[in-house]
């Protein structure tokens, strides 16, 4: 996959910036605002994606790799389960128990361990997004 022209490479550079930094807004606000983790994730997905599309697969030296995943998807998975399981050990027996104070309504930390919750499914779903986009433009690029 080879890049584009260099208005579309200047263009992405502005705006794939502006996009990841929209996408964190959304997965920081999700707790107070309609989005979160999930929509958050896609956006900066998109970032990620722009930026593959604009530069061509050889600016990120893609390899054809049918193993596993990434590590920061796992560990962003392996984070928001432990933060599920802690509500459990803390003799509440509730599974994702919001275990932090929550502080002032309205505020932006004020909903306790929710805002955690946000950031690492937001961290998984960019990953995991931007790896499937990866796997069909690999595979693409062999059939061609």
């Amino acid at each position: 996959m080879k890049g584009m022209t260099t208005i579309v490479k200047k263009t992405t550079q502005i705006l794939a910036g502006i996009i990841f930094l929209y996408g964190a807004y959304v997965v920081i606000h999700g707790h107070l605002t309609p989005g979160g983790g999930f929509a958050g994730g896609v956006i900066m997905a998109g970032a990620f994606i722009l930026v593959t599309l604009a530069f061509g697969g050889g600016f990120l030296n893609l390899k054809k790799e049918e193993t596993g995943s990434t590590a920061t998807e796992n560990i962003a998975v392996l984070i928001v389960i432990i933060l599920s399981l802690v509500g459990l050990f803390l003799g509440a027996k509730v599974f994702f128990l919001n275990f932090l104070p929550r502080g002032t309504v309205g505020e932006l930390v004020s909903a306790g361990v929710l805002p955690l919750y946000n950031i690492f499914v937001g961290i998984e779903v960019t990953s995991s997004i931007f790896i499937l986009f990866l796997a069909l433009v690999i595979f693409k690029e062999e059939d061609t």
